[in-house]
């Protein structure tokens, strides 16, 4: 029995999410939903009642994205995304936290100011793009975040990226990040990308189970 998948298409948490579910080779029952109409099934799983939301076969159920990406990895792992470098590793994880913390805090806040009481997201902008900077310095010594290929802290963090670059593409371009620039854009032109940003129907209650494996 494939598990179910809450998600919404342009959530950058559900992309993820969805990057690791393809990697692994991960089907799953695609329940596409909108979260300003949000299923009473989705509430019933999970109490944060936002996605992605991974429903397994035993019931059991994973409400954060990055556990998702894990679960999905240590099952099937055929591109390596799961750096077997202790030292590697850690560091992918440590480079993840900062980005699901402060660096997600200022995204925020840069992308919509006055739900946080600001007169605009100048400030938050500024601050955020220290991490960025740090991104690119990774990136101009090896072509992937924490080696020479793309793994965990990548599908992680590049939805996020893209997420801000997004907010006002052309200062993001303006900025001295080419490395990260190249990154980015590589990722945005990928198919795994293309693969995990399909359009799918609105689910609903009752309907007949969508088995999906993205890409």
């Amino acid at each position: 029995m494939a598990p179910t998948l809450y998600s919404f298409r342009r959530c950058p948490y559900a992309i993820r999410a969805r990057l690791a579910l393809q990697a692994s080779g991960t089907a799953v029952e695609l329940r596409e939903i909108v979260l300003r109409d949000k299923p009473a099934e989705l509430v019933l799983a999970s109490a944060k009642a936002t996605v992605p939301v991974l429903v397994l076969g035993d019931g059991a159920v994973i409400d954060q994205s990055l556990e998702i990406m894990l679960w999905a990895l240590h099952r099937s792992d055929p591109q390596g995304w799961l750096l077997r470098d202790t030292v590697a590793m850690d560091d992918a994880l440590a480079c993840i936290a900062e980005k699901d913390g402060p660096f997600k805090q200022q995204l925020d806040r840069y992308k919509y100011p006055h739900r946080y009481g600001l007169p605009a997201g100048t400030a938050p902008r500024e601050q955020a793009a220290a991490f960025l900077a740090q991104l690119d310095q990774r990136l101009r010594k090896k072509t992937g975040l924490c080696g020479t290929a793309w793994c965990l802290a990548d599908a992680a963090i590049a939805p996020f990226v893209r997420q801000f670059a997004a907010t006002d593409r052309g200062w993001f371009e303006a900025q001295p990040w080419p490395a990260l620039q190249r990154w980015l854009a590589g990722f945005e032109a990928s198919t795994a990308f293309a693969g995990v940003m399909q359009r799918y129907p609105v689910w609903q209650p009752g309907q007949a189970p969508a088995i999906t494996q993205f890409g």
